[in-house]
């Protein structure tokens, strides 16, 4: 079999045996072609996205129910996205394919894919984090426009930096050598692109030290800390790799330890952010539920949160001394059927004609009495108990004026 150049040109296509010599003697090193290995590595590594995968799908499924709702599935759904395709990426990068036929347009596997949504992953990271900040920390709203426009800057940014050095000669990034079958890498573009990754995981690092003082039902400060800690390991033991074995995937071992690192990490980070509420969900659905909301509740004597929806689609707004909404529309909908109710609850009975009993109690107290909400609560919201059959501001069609500027639930 033969193999091109980027030229069109036919080049005689090396034997096996002889590439390892010549590669071997060249760099100084234990050279290794791709085989059996390399498939086995792609295969576990394939598999551990996919149970990820399957961690992804289960949450969308179980959408409504608040714990996972609260942790904004669209945002983690992109990053494992980006994990998946950056996963794709190095497996032409690290060598475990022979580069013929399509393996050899290294540009594309190596800056359009590798580095493209290496940057990606981290950026939807910072973004996420800054949302965060921005609604809890700063009281300001971040809408589903803000978030789209969020995006949509972060992969002009991120497609501009690979455009340009898709632009630039091959001799200072990314070049094909035919007659060796291998994507040469330049040390400065490793260097250049090592530095990028440090550059934004610094910027998510001081997001995350911001974070600390959310309160406790949305305070996701210990999770973020452990990200940044896998992180910082995977970015000092790629450090360490591009600079010290700056022909890594030549030699079985090194590629192999590179992308089992690559996926470990990206996958914990994706465990971290909604794991555990995934998990709470399988095996203690209803208790994790209502400490959950009870919490919530408690979070602070000066902090309300309204359990109502609009036509916007806010979730449970974070609510300010004055009732202002601090999310302002945010994307955390809980929606109409669920405001009140769990998404577990759906065949709820009313007790009596003066309180409406569900599964969502804290513990068979009554979530509408005064004595159970935060103070703040009680003077911004004047709450009234739902009665069978009576109108509230979800079947009401025409609802009422707000007394002395107070929202009535």
């Amino acid at each position: 079999m033969a193999v091109f150049d980027q030229s069109g040109f036919r080049q005689p296509r090396i034997d096996a045996d002889t590439r390892v010599s010549v590669l071997s003697s060249a760099y100084g090193i234990k050279a290794a072609n791709p085989d059996s290995g390399d498939t086995i590595t792609i295969a576990i590594c394939g598999g551990v996205y996919g149970l990820t995968a399957i961690m992804v799908v289960y949450a969308w499924c179980n959408y409504n129910y608040r714990p996972i709702k609260a942790k904004g599935l669209s945002w983690v759904t992109c990053i494992y996205l980006s994990a998946l395709l950056w996963y794709i990426g190095n497996i032409g990068a690290n060598g475990h394919m022979w580069v013929t036929g399509a393996w050899t347009h290294c540009k594309v596997w190596i800056i359009w894919l590798r580095v493209l949504f290496c940057y990606v992953f981290a950026s939807l990271n910072i973004v996420r984090f800054y949302s965060l900040d921005r609604v809890f920390n700063q009281k300001k709203p971040f809408t589903r426009c803000g978030s789209l426009i969020a995006g949509v800057i972060v992969i002009i940014i991120n497609v501009v930096y690979c455009l340009v050095n898709q632009l630039v000669s091959d001799k200072l990034t990314v070049a094909y050598v035919p007659s060796l079958e291998l994507c040469d890498v330049t040390q400065g573009f490793r260097i250049a692109a090592l530095a990028t990754q440090w550059i934004l995981w610094a910027g998510c690092g001081v997001l995350i030290y911001r974070l600390r003082n959310i309160q406790s039902s949305f305070n996701e400060f210990r999770e973020s800390v452990a990200i940044f800690v896998v992180i910082i390991a995977l970015l000092t033991e790629s450090t360490v790799t591009y600079i010290h074995y700056q022909y890594y995937t030549l030699e079985k071992n090194r590629r192999i330890q590179k992308t089992i690192m690559d996926t470990i990490a990206s996958n914990i980070i994706i465990w971290l952010i909604i794991g555990y509420p995934v998990f709470m969900s399988i095996f203690r659905r209803h208790e994790f539920e209502r400490k959950w909301i009870e919490r919530l509740a408690n979070d602070n004597n000066k902090t309300a949160y309204d359990f109502t929806s609009n036509q916007q689609g806010t979730t449970y707004a974070k609510m300010n001394d004055n009732g202002d909404s601090g999310f302002n529309h945010s994307n955390l909908n809980f929606g109409e059927k669920n405001a009140v109710n769990s998404d577990y609850a759906d065949n709820t009975e009313f007790v009596d004609p003066g309180s409406l009993r569900t599964d969502s109690t804290l513990r068979g107290q009554d979530i509408y009495g005064d004595a159970n909400l935060p103070l703040s609560l009680r003077s911004n919201l004047q709450i009234r108990r739902p009665t069978l059959n009576s109108p509230t501001m979800f079947n009401n069609p025409n609802p009422g004026h707000p007394q002395y500027g107070r929202a009535v639930l």
